[in-house]
């Protein structure tokens, strides 16, 4: 009898370790190598949609305090650090408020200048060549967006992505001249006139706030459908998106 009890608890103390082994390496991973992160708004359509699930490469951009849980204050300024590429999109912690993840595309590298005339996007006071490129309706509730006009812009170093004009004259297609900071970037989402961006409260992003790259969508769910609703997944899967490497 105490030989089975034995057995019984050397069996369940295995099963601890095997528990907390693939919890250490779940941390690490997310940690130090890629985060699972959702797409909550419309901000980065048509690039990401809401209910896009994503990777985010921690080690791209090197290490901060935000690349740690709970961002403790162990360091400042970043390890291991590389530089983010202009229209890269990347998540960051959004400056004002650095326990809220915000995602974006790099528009503006430290001493760039930036600005939007009629619509039009200027880096260096020469404008981003861009072309029409069809239209764009949403499968979103909150944002439905039918027949919204698409434009392809291609930045100056040729990386070229698809962005949204809902809008004509709306207040972030006239703005000021920025001039990004040494160690800071300028963000914009793709859907220009419903985005939150550098253009507005968001301000310049310093190097320290950045997170990671969007790199591959692993998982995206249409018209609304929560994660939890398994039994909808088959009918609002969006197939096409699954394992889709994010341009940029």
């Amino acid at each position: 009898m105490a030989e089975k009890e034995e057995k019984q608890e050397g069996t369940l103390w295995s099963n601890v370790k095997v528990i907390i082994q693939a919890l250490l390496l779940a941390l690490v991973i997310r940690t130090f190598l890629f985060q699972p992160f959702t797409i909550p708004s419309g901000s980065m359509m048509p690039t990401l949609l809401v209910g896009d699930y994503l990777f985010v490469n921690k080690f791209s951009y090197g290490y901060s305090r935000y690349s740690l849980p709970f961002a403790p204050d162990l360091f400042s300024g970043r390890i291991f650090a590389s530089e983010p590429e202009r229209g890269d999109v990347a998540v960051f912690r959004y400056p004002p408020n650095p326990s809220v993840d915000y995602i974006k595309r790099v528009i503006g590298l430290p001493g760039d200048t930036v600005q939007v005339r009629d619509g039009i996007l200027y880096i260096n006071d020469k404008p981003v060549p861009r072309k029409a490129d069809g239209f764009f309706t949403s499968d979103y509730r909150n944002d439905p967006g039918v027949d919204i006009p698409v434009f392809q812009e291609t930045l100056p170093d040729g990386v070229s992505y698809d962005t949204l004009d809902e809008i004509r004259g709306s207040r972030g297609d006239n703005t000021r001249v920025f001039t990004v900071p040494e160690g800071h970037y300028f963000m914009m989402g793709d859907n220009r006139d419903n985005s939150l961006d550098s253009r507005f409260d968001v301000g310049f992003v310093p190097a320290e706030n950045l997170v990671g790259r969007a790199s591959i969508i692993f998982f995206s769910l249409g018209n609304d459908t929560s994660f939890a609703e398994i039994w909808k997944w088959p009918f609002n899967m969006r197939w096409g998106r699954l394992f889709k490497v994010i341009g940029g």
